[in-house]
């Protein structure tokens, strides 16, 4: 009786009992038994889906880097674009190498997880982690944006940063939001977007960006595989391009995934963007 009542406390505060803790939203976090979570409607889960749904802009997608993890594919726009920032490049760098080969003259790095860049072309590494303050080991990107280049011309971000991202977009002014001319972002844990709390620092992520910038390529990584909850599938990390609005010349939806030059991150089972995320 004392258990039933513990349990029928733990339910009416809003925990719920979770059995498979990695397959449930409601354990994302915590492996406890119990966490407390407060989940999100599935209609407000599908309009975000819906909301950034990829489009062909006019521009052939190319791909840069590996046909593994650390290539994405970006519109075929790199012309005039001074510099690309890559934050979190760990020890794999052949995305900033082609980088190089397709005329992006100033490349800089930042990843305070190795000591230096693999990067054998001239370059500018910083040993410092992406994020919301500037000190010995973290670095904002206005502040690295601004003490590496001139204020003027177009740039490239590149970022994979293990889910700092969203605080670090948060925490980015609109002025440099609007000088990247192409984004792109391994967004993750997008499960989450089933908790109330992660599906509004998320939502206000994307928005924020779809300010400025068109989606334009989802690849998820099938490191991390599919979440599916009531009967909506959500690649729990995915790869987003996106480029600045002015860039587009024709914008109609993408209809079909994935992209022949789409490739697996990682040798784990393969996955493919559901449906629900470009139909």
């Amino acid at each position: 009786m004392i258990k039933s009542a513990l349990l029928k406390f733990l339910e009416f505060y809003g925990y719920k009992k979770v059995k498979k803790p990695y397959t449930q939203t409601y354990s994302i976090l915590n492996s406890r038994e119990y966490v407390l979570e407060e989940k999100q409607d599935q209609s407000k889960v599908i309009s975000f889906i819906k909301s950034i749904r990829p489009y062909n802009i006019g521009k052939e997608l190319i791909r840069v880097g590996s046909k593994k993890d650390g290539g994405y594919l970006v519109p075929n726009d790199l012309e005039g674009i001074i510099a690309c920032f890559s934050a979190g490049v760990s020890k794999v760098s052949e995305f900033e190498n082609h980088c190089h080969e397709l005329g992006i003259q100033q490349l800089f790095l930042a990843d305070k997880s190795v000591e230096k860049a693999n990067l054998n072309v001239a370059h500018h590494f910083l040993p410092k982690f992406i994020g919301i303050t500037n000190n010995n080991d973290f670095i904002t990107m206005d502040e690295w944006v601004n003490q590496s280049v001139e204020n003027t011309g177009d740039l490239l971000l590149q970022m994979d940063i293990e889910g700092a991202e969203y605080n670090s977009f948060i925490n980015m002014s609109d002025a440099l939001l609007s000088r990247f001319r192409i984004l792109v972002v391994e967004f993750h844990d997008l499960h989450k977007l089933w908790t109330k709390y992660s599906y509004n620092i998320i939502t206000d992520v994307f928005n924020k960006i779809l300010q400025t910038h068109v989606c334009v390529h989802i690849h998820p990584n099938n490191y991390s595989g599919i979440d599916i909850q009531e009967d909506i599938a959500i690649p729990r990390f995915a790869e987003f391009t996106f480029i600045r609005k002015d860039r587009v010349i024709t914008q109609t939806p993408c209809t079909s995934f994935p992209h022949p030059l789409d490739f697996d991150n990682t040798n784990f089972p393969h996955i493919v963007l559901p449906e629900i995320w470009y139909k």
